[in-house]
């Protein structure tokens, strides 16, 4: 399964040691981050609770990810990956 990963990203072990990790916690820190918002109204954990934390998270993990991976030197990767989901999402063409 790694080195699928490491062919696909044409990446070396270091590197794909660093992606997982700027995943890990990317995602770590933004469903902590949504958590905390959605904590500030007063709001019961139901229905509309868990709509809102989906459409939170789906907002703050590029925003995570990309804070993350400055500091483990990932940015630039991270950058490139998330502009190829914004094309996939909004049906553009690569030029």
């Amino acid at each position: 399964m790694f080195d699928g990963l490491k062919n696909k990203w044409k990446v070396g072990t270091l590197q794909l040691v660093l992606i997982i990790t700027t995943f890990a916690l990317g995602g770590t820190l933004c469903a902590r981050g949504g958590r905390y918002i959605l904590s500030l109204f007063p709001l019961e954990k139901g229905i509309l609770w868990f709509v809102l934390y989906l459409l939170l998270i789906t907002i703050l993990w590029p925003m995570c990810v990309l804070l993350i991976s400055i500091p483990l030197g990932q940015f630039s990767f991270f950058k490139n990956y998330l502009q190829r989901i914004w094309k996939r999402m909004t049906g553009k063409k690569s030029s």
